[in-house]
């Protein structure tokens, strides 16, 4: 695969929509932190996740959400000077960027296209969506008050626990929270009946609420 050029990495500041988890002012998040590439890899389970869901499956058998992230961190460490937000909300979104070039790198390397704006436009709203129901998901229906006020920190740990679970049930959960699709489009998704995907969403509700609060 053809890794992107650092310098595409150099973003107009993308923001999440939402009011950031931290003071523009917190240090943590600057790109003079010494510790950043260790904190990139804190994101690993929340970058792998967003990467499955948009993963086309004509190419899943031929690498994998990992290889994906992984090529992503190490571009984000390649690039992190040229980093200039201040907010974790902020570094979620740089983040998510480098994500989506790198899936649609793949993509023009294995179909031999053209760049592709809009494409890497319409995927980077669809990440970021999924972000935002994820951040719906921990304030609605997983997380508790405290983890609530500590947005980044517990968007990190649900990813996880999401990532953990079966994968039937992680997949529901993904396609029904966190890709916004109905129960019936769920089920012919995944090429089961509506009731056994209301199943999968209910057992799955209850592993992950246990995953998150270990």
């Amino acid at each position: 695969m053809t890794s992107p050029d650092p310098s595409d990495f150099a973003p107009s500041e993308p923001r999440d929509s939402r009011t950031s988890d931290h003071a523009a002012s917190d240090p943590a998040f600057s790109a003079e932190s010494s510790n950043r590439a260790e904190e990139i890899a804190r994101y690993e389970p929340y970058l792998r996740m967003l990467a499955r869901m948009q993963m086309r499956a004509n190419y899943k058998a031929k690498l994998g959400a990992s290889d994906i992230v992984q090529q992503t961190m190490l571009q984000a460490v390649a690039a992190i000077d040229q980093y200039r937000g201040t907010t974790e909300a902020e570094w979620r979104a740089w983040l998510r960027k480098i994500l989506v070039r790198q899936m649609c790198h793949l993509d023009r390397d294995l179909h031999r296209d053209k760049r592709d704006i809009r494409r890497e436009q319409s995927m980077e709203q669809r990440v970021a969506q999924s972000s935002m129901r994820l951040e719906g998901l921990l304030a609605g229906d997983v997380g508790t008050p405290s983890q609530h006020a500590m947005v980044g920190e517990s968007l990190l740990t649900l990813a996880d626990a999401i990532e953990s679970l079966p994968e039937a049930q992680r997949d529901a959960i993904s396609l029904h929270y966190l890709e916004g699709l109905k129960l019936s489009d769920v089920a012919e998704r995944m090429d089961k009946t509506a009731g056994s995907v209301a199943g999968l969403l209910h057992r799955g509700m209850k592993q992950l609420r246990q995953n998150f609060h270990e």
